[in-house]
């Protein structure tokens, strides 16, 4: 299910002895790291398509079934809220809470953990913060299910809406093999939405297609940290910036998680507007969570240490993480 890309030419040659961000600001192909690690400025390019399983192909019919599916209310058991009500295409597919809310009565029902994005979760291969779900038509129907969340069940949200024709008939023409208003292709159709949810081009996306004008000099100094002296593309790499494993950042461990301390590497994308941070809604803003990298949270066995950055090497990454925003309007990102 992974994203195809078509990777340009690459020039070899030494580079050790020279920084990253003075490699790729002179238009060089390639750098290493202060790590060693070779970075690539095509392991940043966006891809070309989108990519669906072969047991779930992609068609504009199912598409659009699971755009109709995502903002309807009669899946949760008291039909009140809808996929969108957390997911919030207007706060980029996720809520502005610190923690979930599901149905009515509020105080019965926060979720343990925040909403995450959904922005290019198609690149996903585990889901929930905690990984707990291999696909996403497997994760589709789990919040639904949930009694802190949407408090049904796929049969029992699928009937509600195999009661109305028009309902029918829709997902007759998403599924004409199997025209059925069943869980399986409510979950089916919601994945394949889902997939469709890719974040829009940003500056850092035109740079790396050769722009040399599309970044600051702060923001490129920013990438040559993230990459080199940071070490953030350990976990966020990848033209989503995330590796989508589970990481234990030395974040407090809340008794909710059970003793877990390891959590799924979010997107970097659309960053700006989806305040707070972390899984737990526990960092307010963007430069609470660099801060937290620089002080290196609690130490456990695994955990990455402190980095020392200036003031000014905080804001220059800071600008780079920027470069990652598309700058537009939230009715024009989706």
């Amino acid at each position: 299910m992974s994203h195809m890309i078509s990777f340009t030419s690459i020039r070899y040659g030494a580079t050790f002895g020279l920084s990253t961000v003075a490699l790729l600001m002179a238009g060089c192909n390639y750098a290493y790291t202060n790590s060693g690690r070779r970075v690539v400025r095509t392991d940043f390019q966006r891809p070309a398509a989108i990519s669906h399983p072969v047991d779930n192909p992609y068609s504009a019919e199912k598409a659009e079934l699971g755009r109709l599916l995502f903002q309807e209310k009669k899946l949760s058991g008291d039909g009140t809220i809808s996929c969108a009500t957390c997911h919030d295409p207007d706060r980029d597919f996720q809520d502005g809470r610190k923690l979930a809310h599901g149905i009515a009565p509020p105080a019965l029902t926060v979720a343990k953990r925040r909403t995450p994005t959904l922005w290019n979760v198609g690149e996903n291969r585990k889901f929930f913060w905690d990984g707990r779900s291999p696909s996403l038509e497997d994760q589709a129907l789990k919040p639904i299910a949930n009694p802190s969340e949407m408090g049904s069940s796929g049969a029992e949200a699928a009937g509600r809406l195999a009661e109305d024709a028009e309902w029918r008939a829709i997902f007759a023409g998403a599924f004409p093999e199997d025209p059925r208003v069943s869980p399986e292709n409510l979950a089916r159709a919601l994945a394949t939405y889902q997939r469709t949810l890719v974040s829009p081009e940003a500056p850092f996306d035109r740079w790396v297609a050769g722009d040399e004008t599309a970044l600051t000099d702060a923001a490129r100094r920013g990438f040559g940290l993230f990459t080199g002296k940071a070490n953030c593309v350990t976990c966020h790499s990848g033209w989503s910036f995330s590796d989508g494993k589970l990481h234990d950042i030395g974040l407090a461990v809340a008794p909710q998680d059970g003793g877990r301390s390891r959590f799924k590497t979010p997107t970097l994308r659309e960053l700006f507007n989806r305040a707070p941070f972390m899984h737990d809604g526990s960092m307010e803003n963007i430069e609470a969570v660099v801060q937290h990298y620089v002080e290196g949270g609690e130490r456990r066995f695994g955990t990455p240490a402190a980095v020392a950055l200036s003031t000014q090497e905080q804001s220059d990454l800071l600008a780079f993480l920027q470069s990652l925003d598309s700058g537009k309007a939230a009715t024009e990102r989706h």
